[in-house]
């Protein structure tokens, strides 16, 4: 297929954003004077999912750039997670009433874990408060719990790319979260994921955010994510979980990779396009799905 006139086609343009394609590409062919396109004869693109129309991608929209870049620090391996005992959970029944701003308060004084004791500030999320997407990640890492934003070191860069390939700008029709709200860290002082009694002892906060967002469709990025979401063996692999539309409640869920993942393993990238495609779907049918 060859772009249309005046520029790519749509489906090229999908590619390009995740850092898949071009998909076939002369091995002479270069960009610069001295920067060679990369060969991706070894990447063929995911093939179309059945019933998934491409993103439309407005005419004046802005230039995106690939998912990954060479430039941007690999997150350190995360550390082993420490087992937690989890506190007797009194205060669900209370969190489940919240309003947005009781929520917020919340949040940001929580003592439920023993993860309170290090953080710099809780990160609750941050979107549009009547989002069509929810997309809920694992926790915050050393810049999140910085700046009391989702998302906003190296892997948020990713997300904020993979956004733009659905034509959702940060923050437009989106909302970002995670499972737990304050940073978990390592012995060795680098952040890890968090542990089964830490997600747990977060889950009503989550749920709590859920109810109130009513969102259409949630993108579960990464395992941590999708358990926490969906239950299940804390030993199952995000691969086990993804090509597959699940169900929180009446809300579709659908599991990927979580961007920190596709750093390291950049050629899975095809794999979450077409996790995105699967979402796309669940969102275009309001969450009415199928049996």
């Amino acid at each position: 297929m060859t772009p249309a006139a005046g520029g790519l086609t749509r489906r090229t343009r999908f590619l390009q954003a995740l850092g898949i394609g071009p998909v076939w590409v002369q091995r002479d062919t270069v960009v610069s004077d001295d920067v060679p396109l990369p060969v991706a004869i070894a990447v063929p693109a995911a093939p179309p999912v059945a019933g998934v129309a491409a993103p439309v991608v407005s005419k004046q929209d802005k230039a995106v750039s690939a998912w990954d870049d060479a430039s941007v620090p690999v997150r350190a391996a995360a550390a082993a997670a420490p087992i937690l005992v989890m506190p007797a959970d009194e205060g669900a029944v209370a969190i489940a009433r919240m309003s947005w701003q009781e929520l917020e308060l919340a949040v940001a004084s929580c003592t439920r874990c023993p993860l309170c004791r290090n953080r710099k500030q809780a990160v609750l999320g941050a979107g549009d408060q009547k989002p069509g997407w929810l997309f809920v990640g694992e926790g915050p890492g050393h810049v999140e719990d910085q700046q009391g934003e989702p998302f906003v070191g190296p892997a948020g860069k990713l997300l904020d790319n993979m956004l733009l390939a659905l034509e959702l700008p940060r923050g437009e029709n989106n909302y970002l979260a995670n499972a737990v709200k304050c940073r978990p860290v390592g012995a060795d002082g680098k952040d890890r994921p968090p542990s089964v009694d830490e997600s747990a002892a977060c889950r009503p906060y989550l749920e709590r955010q859920i109810a109130l967002l009513q969102p259409a469709v949630i993108v579960a990025l990464g395992k941590v994510a999708a358990l926490s979401l969906l239950g299940g063996d804390p030993k199952i692999a995000v691969a086990a979980l993804r090509e597959h539309t699940h169900r929180y409640g009446s809300i579709p869920v659908v599991v990927t990779y979580h961007p920190a993942y596709l750093l390291r393993k950049p050629l899975d990238k095809a794999k979450s396009w077409r996790d995105l495609c699967l979402a796309t779907q669940a969102y275009a049918s309001d969450g009415k799905l199928a049996v």
